[in-house]
């Protein structure tokens, strides 16, 4: 009797062992399905409570995108190369990397005509500008002098926070048709209401277009409301502004805390092949974009910039089409070939681009209905010029012949609302070639 006893209690112990993570187990399930909620599909509530099942989702799409590698402090990965984002998209499977970067284009020789004298700067200011100049592709990342080593290539790394900012997971890292299409598709009335507003200088040659190079002016500008964003960049197109058509190109500087989670300057690409419905997105965030330098990292934080009668910062931006393979390459700095978007990932692109257009855009979401102070470049309006206003300078066109032009007099300038954001286009002088000014600090007595 005592052993049958003595048994029962140790059934009735080893029992409790087994059943008691069981019940903390369906306590957990009940728990978290009343205080979260399961949500549906990949979308989640503006408070970003969410289900089990998506945070899963998310972890296995982030699996995709950050590849193991030995991080550096600044979470920027150094990823093997034949291993990077870009060859998890389906047009890439079978993708021969591009290693070697082609020939940059060439600046076609100006006639000695037309680059006497320089009124617009002194030779002395012009001189330090040219010093500055040299600076302006350093990376906040190589202030500890951290390179990726051979072999590998440096992707920022995408964490579950930059996920949640995002409206779902189909959206993180895409820009909005209806508001990317704005300034093409809508009048300029509906344009204010959407909240982006442009300041822009645009080229329609008759001849095909290659590419297009400028030198951008580096700024900090402050946003007044966490959801805004203010652009500085260079856009390469081809097809309809209609419908899922479009195919484009771009890389520029912004201030986006809704991707980057920060307000710091940033070095930034995107690409469309559809009119920016489905495909494409900023940097490495989905597959595409094929990196091949080691130092310039996509999405990383730009430092120096410039400041109001200070010193000025800039950087010059190439986006050119290699003509052997037909891929379009990026160009950042001091002849940094950054990478390149291969071919096959367009339509209209895989010919050539027929619309190339600098300058700024910001959003502005009218929080108490009235405009906020969200700052384009430099938040000065482009009549208080140099060291004040920001700038884009030698403007160029690139050609059949892989050569660098100025746009001439295909060149046209567009500002949504000029009292609060506005550009003013110049001629050619020797060391600015075509440039403009362009900004604004939004919300003025004239801007309200």
């Amino acid at each position: 009797m005592g052993g049958l006893l003595q048994r029962k209690r140790r059934y009735s112990s080893s029992s409790s062992v087994v059943l008691l993570p069981l019940f903390w187990a369906f306590f957990l399930t009940i728990f978290l399905e009343r205080s979260v909620g399961i949500v549906s599909g990949l979308e989640y509530s503006k408070d970003k409570q969410l289900s089990s099942l998506t945070l899963e989702r998310i972890r296995k799409h982030l699996d995709k995108i950050n590849k193991p590698a030995s991080p550096d402090g600044d979470l920027i990965d150094c990823i093997d190369k034949w291993k990077q984002p870009a060859f998890d998209h389906p047009l890439l499977k079978n993708h021969k990397l591009q290693l070697v970067p082609p020939e940059m284009p060439r600046v076609r020789r100006m006639k000695e005509e037309e680059v006497k004298g320089d009124k617009h700067i002194s030779s002395r200011e012009n001189e330090e500008r040219v010093v500055i100049s040299g600076r302006g592709a350093w990376q906040v990342w190589h202030q500890n002098r951290t390179r990726c080593p051979k072999g590998t290539v440096p992707i920022r790394r995408t964490t579950v926070d930059d996920v949640l900012r995002a409206q779902s997971l189909y959206d993180f890292g895409k820009k909005q048709p209806r508001m990317a299409l704005a300034r093409h598709t809508v009048s300029p009335e509906d344009v204010n209401t959407n909240g982006h507003e442009y300041a822009i200088a645009t080229s329609r040659p008759s001849q095909a277009v290659y590419g297009a190079v400028a030198n951008m002016n580096l700024w900090n500008p402050s946003l007044q409301v966490e959801g805004e964003m203010s652009i500085s960049q260079i856009w390469v197109l081809a097809g309809s502004f209609e419908g899922s058509d479009l195919n484009s190109v771009e890389a520029g500087w912004h201030v986006l805390p809704g991707l980057n989670g920060d307000k710091r300057t940033r070095l930034f690409t995107y690409w469309t092949a559809d009119g920016y419905h489905s495909t494409g997105c900023y940097n490495t965030v989905c597959p595409g974009f094929v990196q091949v330098d080691k130092k310039i990292v996509l999405g990383a934080a730009i430092s120096p910039v410039s400041t109001i009668s200070g010193k000025l910062y800039e950087v010059n931006m190439l986006i050119w089409k290699d003509p052997k393979t037909g891929n379009w390459w990026l160009g950042y700095g001091n002849n940094n070939a950054v990478g390149y978007w291969p071919s096959n990932l367009f339509t209209h692109l895989k010919a050539n681009a027929t619309l190339v257009e600098w300058g700024g855009e910001v959003t502005n979401t009218k929080p108490n209905g009235a405009h906020t102070s969200t700052q384009m470049g430099s938040g000065r309006f482009a009549e208080e010029g140099y060291g004040k206003a920001s700038y884009f300078r030698n403007l160029g066109l690139v050609d059949v012949n892989n050569g660098i032009s100025p746009p001439g007099k295909d060149v046209s300038t567009q500002a949504d609302n000029s009292n609060c954001y506005n550009i003013n286009l110049l001629n050619k002088n020797n060391d600015w070639g075509t440039h403009f000014y362009f900004g604004g600090p939004g919300f003025n007595p004239k801007c309200p």
